[in-house]
């Protein structure tokens, strides 16, 4: 998912965080509507990742800090539950459509060593599911589609690879057949 020119990365980036001010900043204030104006310290505001991380890395000079980020409610100690406790319940999708790589760019900027060890263990026991989704077509259009609807990108991109693999392997059973 990394690299410059993948979409994915992008869109990643594009996702929002939350962040508090440390600083009054001036003439930031079009960032909440009102442009000329500073940005107050105290002040909380949802921005990109990409900004966030810069001002969040940035300092004035004396040491300060000029915001600090907020793990994204997609990453909330009530989210982390629900996935300890059954991840193929969650939408991830609707918490954030690029929900691993949100995850990921995280783990780089805070020290969580929950959050990656809960990320992983999620999909591994996703991957299970979204596997036996894509080699059984009945199950995902039956009780399956609503898990697969709550599929994040990653995980869309893992059932379309499983799901031609296994049509693949079909199709060269039935050629064999044949011969």
């Amino acid at each position: 998912m990394t690299g410059y020119y993948s979409i994915n990365a992008i869109l990643t980036d594009s996702q929002k965080l939350p962040c508090t001010f440390d600083l009054t900043v001036p003439h930031l204030g079009y960032l909440e509507g009102n442009p000329g104006a500073p940005i107050k310290s105290g002040t909380k505001l949802e921005l990109p990742l990409w900004l966030a991380e810069m001002l969040a890395v940035s300092n004035n000079g004396s040491g300060s800090t000029v915001l600090t980020l907020d793990m994204p409610p997609a990453l909330s100690g009530r989210v982390l539950n629900a996935l300890k406790a059954d991840p193929k319940t969650l939408d991830l999708r609707s918490l954030a459509p690029h929900f691993y790589g949100l995850g990921s760019r995280m783990l780089e900027l805070f020290e969580e060593d929950e959050v990656g060890e809960v990320l992983g263990e999620t999909f591994k026991k996703r991957a299970k599911e979204i596997a036996d989704h894509a080699h059984n077509p009945r199950g995902a259009l039956g009780e399956g589609a609503e898990f697969l609807r709550g599929l994040d990108e990653e995980e869309r991109q893992l059932f379309r690879a499983a799901h031609e693999s296994a049509k693949a392997v079909r199709t060269w059973m039935a050629e064999l057949k044949t011969t």
